[in-house]
Formats: C-alpha cells, sequence, structure tokens
C-alpha cells in the first residue's frame, strides 16, 4: 500500500479510522465462546459490520499470543479474512518488535511473507539495523512507536539531552532518515494530544497513528487540530470504544455504531480541513 493509496482510501471513505482488534476471550459476548474458534467469530461479525467505515484493522498480538498456536491460527485467519472483505483496508499487526537485524529479518518474513500484513509497529530502542530488516518490503510500512498514550511513557520517552531534546523528539529525527513518508509512519498517543503540534515541525508529512482515543480518553478533536496535516496524514484507532460497545447478541451492529458515529465525525473534520486534492475529491 502506497502513501497515495493511503489518502485514497481516507478520501473514498471519508474516515481515517482504524479499528483494534484487541480480541479478549474474557470481554467478548458469551455466546460466542461456544464457537470453534471464539476469537474469529468475533472478529469476523466486527469486521462484516465496520470495513466500510474503517481504513484500518489493527490487531494487538498480545491477544492471539496469549491463547499459543490456537490464537495464532485465529489472527492468520483474520488477516486473510480482512483482505477478502476489503483488499484495500491497511492490516496493521500492533506488534512492537524490535530485535537484533538477524531476528528482526525474521520477524519482517513473519509479518510480510507467510501473513502479508501491511504495517507492523516496532519499538526503535536498538537502533537502525533493527529496524533495517522491516525496510526491505516494497509497499510495506513500519510504524515507529514516538509518544505512547500509557501513563508510562513518562518514565522515558521525555528524559531532556544536553541539547535540551526530548527523548521522542530525538527518536523522530534519527529514525525519519531510515525511510521516508512512502513507508514510515510514528505512534503519537492521543492522550498527548497537543504534543502532536511539536511533532508536526519535525515529521510535518509523514502519517501518524494515533491509539488512545475512545475508551483511554483521548479527544478526537484535538488530535485534528493538532496533528492532522494537508493530506490528512492521520490514522485514528479505537478498540474497546467499538469493538465492545455491548456483549450482547447485537454486540456487532452496536460496533457499527460506534464505529459510524466516529466515521461520521471524521467526515465533518475532513471537509472542513484545508481544501488539498489528496483530502477532498
Amino acid at each position: 500500500m502506497t502513501y497515495q493509496e493511503l489518502t485514497d482510501q481516507i478520501r473514498k471513505k471519508k474516515s481515517f479510522l482504524c479499528i483494534g482488534l484487541d480480541t479478549d476471550t474474557g470481554s467478548i459476548p458469551p455466546h460466542l465462546l461456544a464457537e470453534e474458534d471464539p476469537v474469529f467469530s468475533f472478529n469476523k461479525a466486527i469486521i462484516d459490520a465496520t470495513h466500510d467505515l474503517a481504513v484500518a484493522y489493527k490487531p494487538n498480538l498480545a491477544f492471539y499470543e496469549s491463547l499459543g498456536a490456537q490464537g495464532w491460527h485465529s489472527f492468520e485467519k483474520t488477516v486473510s479474512y480482512i483482505r477478502s472483505m476489503d483488499p484495500e483496508v491497511m492490516i496493521i499487526a500492533d506488534a512492537k518488535r524490535g530485535d537484533i537485524g538477524n531476528t528482526s529479518k525474521q520477524y519482517a518474513r513473519a509479518f510480510f511473507e507467510t501473513l502479508d500484513c501491511d504495517a507492523v509497529t516496532v519499538a526503535p530502542y536498538m537502533g537502525e539495523d533493527s529496524i533495517t530488516p522491516f525496510l526491505s518490503y516494497p509497499g510495506k510500512w513500519i510504524i515507529v512507536l514516538a509518544i505512547t498514550s500509557n501513563r508510562g511513557a513518562n518514565d522515558f520517552q521525555f528524559f531532556t539531552s544536553h541539547e535540551d531534546k526530548k527523548l521522542f523528539e530525538q527518536v523522530l529525527e534519527r529514525s525519519s532518515t531510515w525511510a521516508t513518508k512512502e513507508n514510515l509512519m510514528f505512534v503519537a498517543g492521543a492522550t498527548r494530544a497537543v504534543m502532536l503540534s511539536d511533532i508536526r515541525k519535525i515529521v510535518p508529512d509523514h502519517f501518524l497513528l494515533v491509539p488512545g482515543v475512545g475508551a483511554q480518553g483521548g479527544s478526537l478533536e484535538e488530535v485534528v487540530r493538532y496533528g492532522m496535516n494537508d493530506h490528512c496524514g492521520l490514522i485514528v484507532n479505537s478498540s474497546r470504544g467499538i469493538i465492545y460497545a455491548s456483549r450482547g447478541m447485537d454486540f456487532d451492529l452496536k460496533a457499527r455504531e460506534s464505529a459510524m458515529e466516529m466515521q461520521q465525525e471524521m467526515a465533518r473534520m475532513l471537509t472542513q480541513a484545508p481544501s488539498t486534492t489528496s483530502v477532498h475529491p
């Protein structure tokens, strides 16, 4: 998926919504637990109900790996099903990988060859050689952690160097030299939306994957105010606020209602954004 193809999807669907498939067997509707594969049955219903509203899905690997081989199989089936329903939707493996080069090469192979995901989240702490293997796949993306939405982000991400630069700023500056806006995004948590304006000073054209809107309390309006660029440049993720909108038999319908509410708000914001050929017809 290219940068232009992603912006085309945003324009076509009037949406920059990513739905996080953080599928927890302890939270899905109880009636699905009788299914042969409860995780996939839940994901399939969510995808059926929302694929016309979302430009991306983001399965969080922890919820699949915790179930062993069956969970990995559910993840594979989910990726394949998304592809069959809407080949143009971006599939983001939220894996937060990052290791020495030879190990990262195998991670890249897993997500980009075996599974055919479009993007994978990566941790940049080990430096360029831990990220490079992911960049050898044309049309695939890496999404580098910059500012996260959790409380523990304060432990390291805001350390200031002798040059008076915060650690996350140094991560942005250095990692933006490893790739281009065509295959590199950054994670920027919605609960720190005001800092998106600082991020935009460093990476004005790159896409930002923004978690934390919805259940974590992030504001979509603030994310757009501080983070949107002339090409939109945002993929805003909501997980629990959409997929767990109901635990009843109508869970898929309620998920659609929640997703549509966000999509309609995004459509309004895109209409009000600076007019560009990338965002507007």
